[in-house]
């Protein structure tokens, strides 16, 4: 099976997400919240540089539950800066 190339945008949501994720870690080392997490500290290292843009879910929700960090919060800290009015960047309610 072929893997389609990331788009742009795809990439740069995967460095936001191991930007927040490193933020988030703090001053915690990288192998205490990969064991927290269940994975490795390669694959937490590599989460955090983007050279894995897209974690499976379930690996992103145990590294926002061993950060303590809500799914909700961990995702508004991957979406990219948006720019007009305030009323433009009013979250829409959900259908």
């Amino acid at each position: 099976m072929v893997r389609v190339p990331l788009t742009p945008a795809e990439r740069e949501r995967g460095e936001r997400l191991g930007h927040a994720l490193r933020t988030a870690r703090g001053g915690r080392s990288l192998g205490d919240v990969a064991s927290a997490s269940g994975i490795s500290p390669e694959t937490l290292r590599k989460i955090e540089t983007g050279r894995i843009p897209t974690p499976a879910l379930f690996t992103v929700a145990a590294l926002a539950d061993a950060l303590d960090l809500s799914l909700d919060v961990l995702v508004a800290g991957t979406e990219p800066a948006r720019s007009g009015t305030a009323d433009e960047r009013r979250p829409r309610p959900a259908a």
